[in-house]
């Protein structure tokens, strides 16, 4: 051996090439869920609620499989959902039901995301640019902000 360390192109590919999704969904500057559109979303918060009374009922019936996709579901609501008091949930909900300008699924990022800044919530969402006012989003981001530091 002569000591040459290989090159870079001498090795194999460390990643694999990505097949592109098949539809045209997009939540970019202009949102376009294709056939998930108008379809009602739900924030991590309402979907660890939803589950978790699907999961007594089906206790109280007898009737849980717990599997491991179910569990690993449950244990990431856990940790991601921003709220877990029932009236709490329902009170950001009623906050963000009010913005009939945004859609639903901006609706439910921004409830799940709980950004604080407008600029934040703008990068992390492009498609609330046009929508909503940088005044009017910071307003409702306080009022979600409230409600946590309120549970915390």
């Amino acid at each position: 051996m002569d000591g040459a360390k290989p090159k870079i192109s001498d090795h194999a590919p460390t990643t694999r090439s990505r097949e592109k999704p098949s539809g045209d969904e997009e939540a970019t500057a202009e949102l376009k869920l294709g056939e998930f559109q108008d379809v009602p979303t739900l924030t991590l918060s309402e979907a660890r609620l939803l589950i978790n009374a699907v999961i007594d009922n089906r206790k109280k019936q007898r009737k849980v499989d717990e599997t491991e996709t179910l569990i690993k579901t449950q244990d990431y609501l856990d940790v991601f959902a921003r709220f877990k008091q029932k009236e709490n949930i329902e009170a950001v909900e009623r906050m963000l039901s009010a913005k009939q300008e945004l859609e639903r699924f901006e609706r439910s990022q921004l409830g799940s995301l709980c950004c604080e800044t407008a600029e934040e919530a703008k990068t992390l969402i492009p498609s609330l640019s046009n929508k909503i006012s940088d005044q009017d989003l910071q307003e409702l981001l306080d009022d979600i902000t409230k409600l946590r530091h309120f549970v915390e």
